[in-house]
């Protein structure tokens, strides 16, 4: 990167900085409808900025949900064209109480930026604008071709950039994208992470009675789906953590050994993993797979919560007519989300205790992903993180789901360069939500010359 763009960076430092919190300050909340006015706000502001920055023909996209906002600069012809996609809505706040400084008031505490959607991803997104912004106001142009696709349902699910995406194939054609909303393993260590698990997420409703029943007139003979879902729950996985759905594990892609002795070399502590990040009394899961294996490459099964019959304060002997238990499955590379959805289906039927009825709903699944570390635009990435933190680039995957991703690389059929500036104490959709600002301004430089490389190798 030229020490052009590198000095206005520099030069224009508190711009970026106030730039920044006014975006944070914007509560755009997808979860509450209360907060619609907001998301047009938010999503008013990434337009604007977009325009600002030198980028062409953005346009605000509406949707059945929420709006998406659009951009282009296409003007260098022969060279790749990379699509960067962000998303400018946020978890809620809550619980309130526990944040040291307002949630929408943005606040500097030893350089660190605190908000929410500090991290998650407001401020990463608009790591992208801003070097581009950098480039255009210094030299004029782009070395690549650059679209941006921004959203404002990430965390409500997505389903609208989800069907623009598919709906929309040549509009978005592009050699790679570009996604900064995962975080590096550890401080100073630049990390690009190639793989992702899916998911399966669904809940089980369990009906008895027709009605709720006293348990003193009716206890002992009428079915309780309480006690009905814990004995359908206990039976998905044994003390071993291991999943008894049939099939479950058939297609499960292992890593190789290469990947596996990479993880290794990590700076990783499990003690430390343990008390500072879990904060129980031991760690749990699948049986013979080290922590990081059980995290990145290993599919599970979490319960997420259980409602039915009486839930306030003192006693109530109630048998509930109904009681559900959500559910989700996180998968790895080769299962297929459907497929597993339908084993589980039958697997929980067959599991029905006699008298009640049990009905699986389906919230939402995402296929898994996984990059290969050599391709072009992941090679690219890996060395303008090298170059920018000063140390070599290491290679992760996530424990989480980006169902847009999954959505790319099936619509448009190419590699997604998942560059995060994040650390792993930034505390994502909990209170005191931070982002360290050192990362923000590396992260401008390091997107510009990722896309200087991409430039250069095409």
């Amino acid at each position: 990167m030229s020490s052009t763009v590198d000095a206005y960076i520099e030069s224009d430092h508190e711009r970026f900085l106030e730039e920044l919190k006014e975006f944070l300050s914007i509560p755009s909340v997808s979860t509450l409808p209360e907060h619609k006015p907001d998301i047009e706000r938010a999503c008013g502001f990434v337009a604007e900025r977009l325009r600002e920055a030198g980028i062409e023909r953005v346009e605000r996209i509406q949707t059945d949900g929420n709006p998406l906002v659009y951009g282009e600069w296409m003007k260098a012809p022969g060279k790749p064209t990379v699509l960067c996609y962000g998303h400018y809505d946020v978890q809620p706040p809550d619980p309130l109480d526990e944040w040291v400084t307002p949630p929408f008031e943005p606040s500097v505490r030893d350089g660190n930026i605190y908000a929410r959607g500090a991290a998650d991803d407001k401020g990463q997104m608009y790591i992208h604008v801003k070097a581009a912004e950098a480039l255009l106001q210094t030299t004029g142009k782009l070395p690549v071709n650059v679209k941006f696709l921004i959203e404002g349902e990430e965390e409500v699910g997505g389903t609208a950039v989800d069907r623009y995406v598919a709906e929309n194939p040549e509009k978005l054609r592009s050699d790679a994208a570009l996604i900064s909303d995962t975080e590096m393993f550890a401080p100073g260590l630049p990390t690009l992470c190639i793989g992702l698990r899916g998911m399966v997420y669904a809940e089980i409703v369990a009906t008895g009675a027709a009605q709720d029943l006293h348990s003193g007139l009716f206890g002992g003979a009428a079915p309780n789906p309480l006690i009905g879902l814990a004995q359908i729950i206990s039976e998905l996985l044994t003390p071993a953590y291991r999943v008894q759905i049939p099939g479950f594990y058939d297609d499960v892609e292992e890593p190789s050994d290469e990947e596996i002795e990479s993880w290794v070399q990590l700076p990783f502590d499990e003690g430390e993993f343990l008390r500072e990040k879990v904060g129980a009394r031991a760690l749990t899961g699948e049986a013979g797979f080290a922590v990081l294996e059980r995290l990145w490459s290993r599919p599970t099964l979490e319960v997420h919560g259980i409602v039915g019959g009486f839930m306030g304060e003192g006693a109530k002997t109630v048998i509930p007519a109904k009681a559900s238990a959500k559910v989700s499955m996180r998968l790895v590379p080769r299962q297929d989300p459907e497929k597993i959805l339908q084993a589980f289906r039958e697997t929980v039927q067959c599991l029905t205790p006699r008298g009640l009825r049990v009905e699986v709903k389906t919230h939402s699944t995402a296929e898994p992903v996984l990059m290969s570390a050599t391709d072009p635009a992941i090679e690219a990435g890996a060395r303008a993180l090298a170059e920018t933190f000063g140390k070599p680039t290491v290679t992760v995957r996530g424990g989480g789901s980006i169902p847009i991703v999954a959505r790319i690389r099936e619509s448009l059929g190419i590699p997604v360069v998942l560059m995060g500036f994040g650390l792993p104490d930034d505390r994502l959709h909990s209170p005191n939500e931070k982002f360290h600002l050192p990362n923000f301004f590396a992260g401008i430089r390091a997107v510009a010359r990722f896309w200087e490389l991409a430039a250069e190798g095409s």
